[in-house]
């Protein structure tokens, strides 16, 4: 049994006088204890609102969330407030994009760690300042004990950052939700804060999600990628075979507009994918991906694309288009082309 089990989620939000926008359509994925997982794709394909929905942070009003979210046996989506605030940071935890609007700027540090440890952990005031001090020498941050004084602002972009995974690690929760951590950081911090991840899932065993459009940061630290575009999960694969093998004409898009170092020809021009994210077209009449794909045939237009399944039984990579990268045939549900 995973340890995260999402099936059919779906997140529609609705206002007065408007058609329903579905941000999410029909996710489903699984998480192992000790799995690190990653969410790709670009901004507005709905990676940020699934990891809200998994951690039941969206809005009670204007939106409806459907389908199924089981975390180790407990069912989420079905929970009550009350119920889901014993959950979050105990069992569950998220490091948000933006320390400096996750972080309370008129708290200390330490009092915004030490209040997780008392109200999940059940610590005594001084055990969790001692705790907390504890917390922030793992997470690499020096004079541990003057940080607790300051305020966010008296902190760079590294150690805030390195502050929120301090407070999302606090009670070793079993799932680790990771949203674009690296995104305002250098690169230097960016190494030093993957590498802190990557460290703590294996020192601790817990699962992780780490929601990104940064196929680098994949490429690092996760075992799994699901791809997704408008809403829905396009490809699901290993990392390595991901990389080696992409399949959806998005994925491929999306590695062929990485620069490659080893490119040392000025008049090679940097791929890139025609018209933007907000270019689709409703999963129900065909891809959405449609409009955008350069291997567009008249069959992306005949309905929901079928998923077919590129992989083996013990591998599975399956890809939810009818003409993906390297075949020449049209494929349709449950097609084996390997």
């Amino acid at each position: 049994m995973s340890l995260l089990e999402v099936r059919d989620l779906s997140v529609t939000f609705t206002r007065s006088g408007q058609q329903p926008v579905r941000a999410v359509d029909g996710v489903s994925f699984d998480v192992a204890a000790g799995q690190s997982v990653g969410i790709v794709g670009e901004s507005g394909s709905g990676k940020s609102v699934t990891s809200l929905a998994v951690m039941g942070l969206l809005p009670s009003r204007g939106v409806s969330v459907g389908g199924t979210v089981t975390l180790d046996g407990n069912e989420l989506t079905s929970m009550d407030q009350r119920a889901l605030r014993d959950v979050r940071g105990r069992d569950v935890a998220m490091i948000f994009q933006d320390p400096m609007t996750s972080l309370n700027p008129v708290v200390t540090i330490g009092r915004q760690l030490t209040e997780v440890l008392i109200r999940h952990a059940g610590l005594a005031k001084g055990e969790a300042k001692a705790e907390a001090e504890q917390l922030l020498r793992r997470v690499g941050i020096p004079d541990p004990v003057r940080r607790l004084g300051e305020y966010p602002h008296q902190l760079s972009g590294g150690m805030r950052q390195r502050v929120m995974i301090a407070i999302a690690i606090a009670c070793r929760p079993k799932l680790l939700i990771a949203d674009e951590p690296t995104t305002a950081l250098d690169v230097t911090i960016q190494a030093q804060i993957l590498d802190l991840l990557r460290t703590l899932v294996a020192e601790s065993g817990c699962g992780m999600i780490m929601i990104t459009h940064d196929l680098g940061v994949v490429a690092g630290l996760c075992d799994d990628v699901h791809v997704m575009y408008s809403g829905r999960i396009v490809e699901s694969a290993g990392t390595k075979d991901l990389f080696a093998r992409p399949s959806h004409p998005y994925t491929d898009g999306l590695l062929q507009s990485i620069p490659r170092i080893d490119d040392d020809d000025p008049d090679n021009l940097l791929h890139t994918i025609p018209g933007s994210a907000r270019d689709t077209v409703p999963w129900d009449r065909g891809c959405a991906f449609q409009p955008r794909c350069e291997r567009a045939v008249a069959e992306c237009l005949s309905g929901p694309p079928p998923v077919a399944e590129l992989g083996t039984p013990i591998v599975p990579h399956p890809v939810r288009c009818v003409r993906p990268v390297g075949e020449d045939v049209i494929l349709h549900e449950g097609n084996v082309a390997r």
